[in-house]
């Protein structure tokens, strides 16, 4: 089953042209990362998977499920998001399981009374993403990253087949970030794993799992395939427009702007 499927895709708004030809395929077991500038329509794209969006051209899939024959909302059931400012929309006095079990029906706060089995799977959740030690406390006492963990927990409530890490780490500083990443390489390697689709905008944070990436620029397709392939100080130079250089440690790819040599001596 193909995961997601878009051929031809575009998208436009106020007769502006957002996203442009989109041919892409995410095939299952499959972990992609993707990366874009800022305004580079990034958020469109993943509006469009979730379907919130319709596109303007070609065809989407989703899940294996063509638009138009696929009922959206019950599609969405099937799909976690996490993005660091759904945080806000979040009661800050609930306790951090009861933001996890929220995830199985997707509400803001709990409108049904949780079960045994709903508690036992998000102590689980929460100990697979090495935060059981949050429960029972309130979401408010929660670092920024703790929270993320929680979100991570909370999408993954529904057994969804296909999880959304957008910009995760925004707001994180280096040893949160870096314990988040650890968090989801363990994740990935469960048997259970959805498909995960990792969106950033730092290359740094593409970590070993996420060997296939697909690059996004001002609202087009600019290059996709392997992740070490398209992670090239030439393909990136070309990506932002400007020299950078790309070395890799441990697997993962690191960004550095060459200084400019001025010639003196």
């Amino acid at each position: 089953m193909n995961i997601i499927e878009m051929n031809g895709v575009s998208w436009s708004r106020d007769n502006k042209l957002i996203l442009n030809d989109i041919n892409w395929r995410v095939n299952e077991g499959e972990h992609w990362a993707i990366l874009g500038l800022n305004g580079s329509g990034k958020t469109t794209l993943l509006n469009m998977i979730n379907g919130y969006i319709w596109p303007s051209r070609g065809q989407v899939s989703v899940l294996g499920l063509p638009f138009g024959t696929v009922d959206l909302r019950e599609l969405r059931k099937s799909i976690g998001w996490v993005s660091s400012s759904f945080q806000e929309r979040l009661y800050a006095s609930d306790k951090t399981q009861n933001i996890v079990i929220s995830g199985k029906h997707a509400s803001i706060g709990l409108y049904a009374e949780p079960d045994e089995q709903d508690f036992q799977k998000a102590k689980e959740l929460m100990e697979r993403l090495s935060c059981s030690h949050l429960y029972d406390r309130t979401y408010q006492s929660c670092s920024q990253g703790e929270k993320q963990k929680l979100l991570i927990a909370r999408a993954l409530m529904p057994s969804p087949k296909l999880l959304i890490l957008d910009e995760a780490t925004n707001g994180l500083d280096f040893l949160s970030r870096e314990a988040l990443l650890s968090s989801i390489t363990e994740l990935a390697a469960s048997p259970d794993a959805p498909s995960m689709l990792f969106v950033t905008h730092h290359i740094e944070e593409i970590l070993p799992i996420f060997n296939k990436s697909l690059l996004i620029r001002k609202g087009e397709q600019f290059s996709q395939g392997g992740s070490k392939e398209m992670l090239t100080s030439e393909n990136l130079s070309t990506f932002f427009e400007t020299p950078v250089q790309v070395t890799w440690q441990n697997e993962r790819a690191w960004l550095s702007i060459p200084q400019k040599d001025d010639g003196q001596a």
